[in-house]
């Protein structure tokens, strides 16, 4: 049975090189021929095709960097630092889950941020699309809404701070400040107010902590732990008081 199945295998290859020996041009043509790529660097023509072609490269890094910017110029990072408190503060692991909080967090930055983006659409984006505007006065335009909101929300002690470390001379007014000293400063506050106000919410649930580990001692109930009665009791109050609500309407009265 072995052998007859090898003389299948030597005559079915016998016939294929017949095929190919007999017909070579047909051969070719079943042939499959990887695909080729060329990148060509050539010289445009017309004005419009090179600055089409530079903004499309504009384009994809602004797209690369997009996370950077959310993250850093608006309003996300205090957000995502007040709602990770929250969810240490209550003791409950994973619930709400990382996705749920920062699909939220995105939302509410969007919320916050929605002035700013239509200011930036108003002055820049449509006028831009109408012809009336360059590309340098365009992003001068969207650059203007950023730093009013990101000014609104930065101390001075933090402006100082970079201005001097730049080696930069004390600014006579908001639009002799770098942006790439505002940027930083703008996040070295919001990390201090997202502090601020996740501390706050800590201690609430930290004072509830220490009220049901006292009583369990003073009861002379060592062996049982006081998250097990401290956890249903701090979701039961956050829930009593609307805290959610609470939560979100401190930050985004925060920001006016």
């Amino acid at each position: 049975m072995r052998t007859s199945r090898i003389d299948v295998i030597l005559l079915f290859i016998a016939l294929i090189v017949v095929n190919m020996s007999i017909f070579p041009g047909h051969a070719k043509a079943q042939a499959l021929t990887p695909p080729s790529i060329r990148i060509d660097w050539e010289t445009g023509e017309e004005q419009d095709q090179v600055s089409r072609t530079v903004q499309i490269i504009v384009l994809i890094t602004v797209l690369s960097l997009a996370p950077a910017i959310l993250v850093m110029m608006t309003s996300f990072t205090r957000i995502v630092i007040v709602f990770s408190f929250l969810r240490h503060a209550l003791g409950t692991q994973q619930i709400p889950p990382t996705q749920v909080m920062v699909s939220f967090a995105l939302f509410l930055t969007f919320f916050t941020m929605l002035p700013t983006i239509n200011k930036i659409n108003a002055d820049a984006v449509i006028p831009y699309r109408e012809g009336k505007l360059s590309q340098n006065d365009t992003i001068n335009a969207m650059e203007k809404p950023l730093r009013d909101f990101m000014f609104r929300q930065t101390r001075e002690k933090d402006l100082e701070l970079f201005i001097y470390a730049s080696g930069g001379q004390r600014p006579r007014r908001p639009d002799d400040v770098p942006t790439m000293v505002l940027i930083p400063s703008f996040v070295l506050s919001e990390l201090r107010t997202g502090f601020v106000m996740g501390f706050t919410l800590f201690i609430t649930f930290l004072v509830i902590d220490m009220v049901v580990a006292s009583i369990l001692m003073s009861m002379g109930m060592f062996m049982l732990p006081p998250m097990m009665i401290s956890l249903p009791m701090k979701v039961m109050l956050f829930v009593l008081v609307d805290g959610w609500y609470l939560v979100v309407r401190s930050i985004i009265f925060s920001f006016r």
